[in-house]
């Protein structure tokens, strides 16, 4: 998004660029809109975690998965736009998730291993949606949250 114009932008999608500037007052503020729905349903996602009483890795994983499979081209935008997306301070939410959810597998005060443990495997997912587009959904959730799970130690 910072290396495409806003006149670029708007002509993708049909618009005037000052119909653009009418909806969005910056570049940031474009990229914030883009993003917020993946936050939101990223935070719910990880609060609904946090308030069960079972602690089941296989489906938090799933869930996860299922997350950021359906979000997948947004990550690519992240990954484009990581310097941008950190000023914004939305970098900082989704990084804090692997600590929240490492917690809810592992208990409120989980060790280094555990917690590394923990990155490895939500941070495992969310590559595995980007680095193998063209495998079948439900192919790629077995095969990458059977890889998460055993870099948990389960």
């Amino acid at each position: 998004v910072q290396r495409t114009s806003l006149q670029d932008i708007a002509d993708k999608l049909g618009i005037t660029k000052p119909a653009l500037y009418y909806h969005f007052s910056s570049r940031e503020e474009l990229v914030r809109s883009i993003l917020m729905p993946l936050i939101e349903e990223g935070e719910r996602f990880v609060a609904d975690q946090e308030g069960r009483d079972d602690a089941d890795a296989r489906e938090l994983l799933e869930g996860y998965f299922d997350f950021f499979y359906r979000h997948r081209q947004d990550l690519m935008l992240v990954l484009s736009e990581w310097t941008m997306l950190t000023d914004l301070g939305l970098i900082d939410k989704v990084l804090a998730w692997h600590g929240r959810l490492g917690k809810r597998m592992f208990g409120p005060r989980p060790t280094l291993a555990q917690a590394t443990r923990a990155v490895v495997a939500l941070g495992g997912l969310q590559d595995c949606c980007l680095q193998f587009p063209d495998t079948p959904q439900r192919q790629l959730r077995e095969k990458s949250v059977d890889a998460a799970l055993a870099a948990l130690g389960a």
